[in-house]
C-alpha cells in the first residue's frame, strides 16, 4: 500500500508564496516520477508539474512555468512545491501524485485559496 500525504495549502494573497509538501510512504520500492496536479472548482484535474526520480528532470505547465519549482528529495521519499507570484486563477485543490513500477497513486489534496 502507498500512502501520499500532502500538506502546505492555505489563503494566500495574490503576489504571495506559498510551499506545498508530498511524501510518500508505505510500499515503496521504485518511485519513477512525482507531479502535482490541480483542480479548480468546476474544472477538470489538470497537470501542473512533474520530477523524474532518477535524473530530477522537471516538466511545468505553461500555466506556472517561471513561477513554480518542483523539487525531490529522494532519501525522505519527498516533493516540494515552491509556489511563487500567486494569481486568483492559481486557486485549485492540489493532488499529489506518484507513478511508482507503472502504477498510479493520488493523495487526497490540499486546498489552495489565492485571494486579496
Amino acid at each position: 500500500q502507498v500512502r501520499l500525504v500532502e500538506s502546505g495549502g492555505g489563503l494566500v494573497q495574490p503576489g504571495g508564496s506559498l510551499r506545498l509538501s508530498c511524501a510518500a510512504s508505505g510500499s515503496i520500492f521504485s518511485i519513477n516520477a512525482m507531479a502535482w496536479y490541480r483542480q479548480a472548482p468546476g474544472k477538470e484535474r489538470e497537470f501542473v508539474a512533474l520530477i523524474t526520480w532518477s535524473g530530477g528532470n522537471t516538466n511545468y505547465a505553461d500555466s506556472v512555468q517561471g513561477r513554480f519549482t518542483l523539487s525531490r528529495n529522494s532519501a525522505k521519499n519527498t516533493v516540494d512545491l515552491q509556489m511563487n507570484s500567486l494569481r486568483p486563477e492559481d486557486t485549485a485543490v492540489y493532488y499529489c501524485h506518484a507513478t511508482i513500477r507503472g502504477l498510479r497513486y493520488w493523495g487526497e489534496g490540499t486546498l489552495v485559496t489565492v485571494s486579496s
